[in-house]
């Protein structure tokens, strides 16, 4: 548990989200036609960086990178949206995040095929894809690749890593779960307790947790489907995040477990008071911006990321060499975080 306390700005949100779903977003924003149809602004990529799109046959991915700087470090961000919702630009204001906690990583986001059209297993080939590009087209070494999801996209994640080892592919450097759907079955304990106070599935079963279509003709007890039922051991190190007052709690808590049993490094954080994917606040609120700052030191150590004390990196990769340099100038990460913060 990271906060016994929540605080004021947290609770805050959480009561207008509940406020909200009890209006008039509930009903679309739980059965996911919101997330089938965004409508939003044009997303424009922030001065600093590359935007490439990248199609891969019957996907597309968006690959982000720093201008002007190579480490070598990557980050495979698999979506959420309960497999049914596309691309969006919370995601791409993730990227940076991402970017930017990695210290001058990139980022891969396969806008991946979902559900109903593309049910089980479209999504999983095309994030197998996903990581195939980055090692065999961009040559990622697999240690310095990260794979992060939030919802159905930490689920998404975790199937991939299973997948992974069972066809002898290099296992990725580590994994970073947002809220994870892990168990499309459903039947964690948390359904039932944290029912009455989860502002975004809760006091309903007609959302798209239950009765998903990314099923399809699939067994929802497929490791596959539902990473909770497959055998981690063998995973690289695993920082699982979730919030005190989701359904899908159990999902996470389920899956630590099996990966302590599995042998499996990992650090479990539940933030108290917090709601499904409560890191979509970025620097909003304190519990959201504590979960960034734990992903960002996650990463250190996966990519074993020396700081001076004055914040410098010790040793980066650049122009696709590996070679140490002097430092990494504090006008990159400023310039990083004067973006994040628009």
């Amino acid at each position: 548990m990271r906060r016994k306390n929540v605080s004021v700005r947290g609770n805050l949100v959480r009561e207008m989200m509940q406020n909200v779903m009890e209006t008039s977003l509930k009903e679309p924003i739980q059965n996911g036609e919101l997330r089938k149809n965004p409508v939003e602004p044009a997303w424009v990529c922030p001065s600093g960086y590359e935007y490439e799109i990248i199609e891969e046959g019957a996907f597309h991915m968006e690959y982000l990178r720093p201008s002007g700087v190579v480490t070598g470090r990557v980050i495979l961000q698999l979506h959420g949206g309960g497999y049914i919702g596309p691309m969006k630009n919370i995601y791409r204001r993730f990227a940076v995040r991402y970017s930017k906690i990695s210290y001058g990583g990139d980022v891969l986001t396969p806008d991946y095929r979902v559900a109903p059209e593309h049910p089980y297993p479209a999504a999983l080939s095309d994030a197998a894809a996903a990581y195939e590009w980055l090692l065999n087209e961009k040559k990622y070494d697999p240690e310095n690749i990260v794979i992060a999801g939030d919802s159905a996209g930490g689920g998404l994640g975790l199937a991939l890593g299973l997948y992974l080892k069972d066809h002898n592919l290099p296992m990725p450097g580590g994994f970073i779960t947002m809220s994870a759907w892990t168990d499309l079955t459903n039947s964690g304990e948390s359904h039932k307790t944290n029912y009455e106070i989860d502002p975004l599935f809760g006091n309903s079963t007609r959302n798209m947790l239950y009765d998903s279509s990314y099923i399809g003709e699939g067994d929802p007890k497929d490791p596959y489907i539902s990473p909770l039922f497959g055998d981690f051991k063998g995973f690289p190190p695993v920082l699982l995040q979730a919030g005190s007052y989701e359904v899908l709690l159990s999902d996470t808590l389920s899956v630590a477990e099996k990966l302590k049993k599995a042998g499996v490094k990992h650090r479990l954080s539940v933030y108290e008071g917090m709601f499904h994917v409560f890191q979509m606040g970025l620097d909003l609120i304190p519990e959201s911006r504590e979960a960034w700052e734990e992903a960002e030191e996650f990463l250190r150590i996966v990519y074993q990321i020396n700081i001076k004390p004055e914040g410098k990196v010790v040793r980066k990769v650049q122009n696709g060499q590996k070679k140490s340099v002097r430092d990494v100038t504090k006008l990159l990460i400023a310039m990083m975080k004067k973006e994040l913060d628009k």
